[in-house]
């Protein structure tokens, strides 16, 4: 029983090994995508500083270009001091258009930083929510073990019909689950029905003779080799061996429920199919 137990505890440690490698490998993603937002971000702010130092130096000489014009109105004659006020009303025009494409470009560099700053927002509430799910999953596996270790302490051994004594046997779903994640022996269960043929479970076959629901009792024909042995008014969680020509060891036959003209439990068949 202690083999099974730390059989059951090195498979969920396997578990457990297996969640933390995908963990890490979360974060190396994690941090993947924290440093290619960086960089956009980073991008962005230099492309922002090159255009708007690119449109002050622009600005700067439609300025010195409206300046010249404004001193070359104060000197020039009529004519020409109507040309240049022209001139440097155009210009004026021209560095208040110049500033609104400024105004325009940096509130929309702004946008797209604020647009990478709320993906990254985003990115770490999924972070945030993947790292919930994990410790949950975490956990779940640990209750996950420690009921399985409560239930494998529950499991009991019982004498079969043949005298040998069975390995262990389960008496309930919860504790037939268990079973099944140990994996020593093959488990195959069944509910099995009053009916004409025989019905086939495992690589052998059984038919309902009869049932007691009041007093827990049953009759059940087993069926291999092509041989029948009847089992006669057994009890539930009664440990029911025969052999077969597959193996060394004995199969057997564990009814935990017995309803009218009905009978559910497993068979349980050895991993070694060896010839005897």
């Amino acid at each position: 029983m202690t083999a099974l137990a730390a059989g059951a505890i090195i498979a969920l440690v396997a578990a457990n090994i297996y969640l933390y490698v995908q963990i890490d490998h979360l974060r190396g993603d994690v941090a993947k995508v924290r440093e290619s937002l960086s960089t956009e971000v980073s991008n962005l702010r230099d492309a922002s500083s090159v255009n708007s130092a690119s449109q002050q130096r622009h600005i700067d000489t439609l300025k010195e270009e409206l300046e010249a014009a404004r001193n070359q109105a104060r000197t020039a004659s009529a004519q020409a001091k109507t040309e240049a006020i022209a001139r440097a009303e155009q210009l004026s025009h021209q560095i208040e258009a110049e500033q609104a494409k400024v105004q325009q470009q940096v509130s929309n560099q702004g946008r797209q930083i604020t647009d990478v700053q709320q993906s990254a927002q985003a990115a770490n509430a999924k972070i945030a929510d993947v790292s919930t799910d994990v410790g949950g999953v975490k956990t779940q596996v640990s209750e996950t073990q420690a009921e399985l270790q409560k239930t494998i302490a529950d499991l009991k051994s019982a004498r079969g019909d043949l005298g040998v004594q069975s390995g262990l046997i389960a008496t309930n779903a919860q504790e037939l689950a268990a079973l099944k994640r140990l994996g020593e022996r093959n488990i195959f269960d069944f509910k099995l029905g009053k009916t004409k043929a025989p019905q086939r479970v495992g690589d052998i076959a059984l038919m309902l003779k009869n049932t007691d629901p009041k007093h827990n009792k049953f009759t059940v024909d087993v069926l291999a080799d092509d041989k029948t042995t009847t089992k006669k008014d057994r009890n539930i969680n009664e440990p029911l061996q025969f052999y077969t020509s597959k193996a060394k060891q004995p199969y057997e036959l564990v009814i935990n429920t017995v309803g009218k003209n009905e009978i559910v439990g497993y068979l349980s068949t050895p991993k070694d199919q060896a010839a005897r």
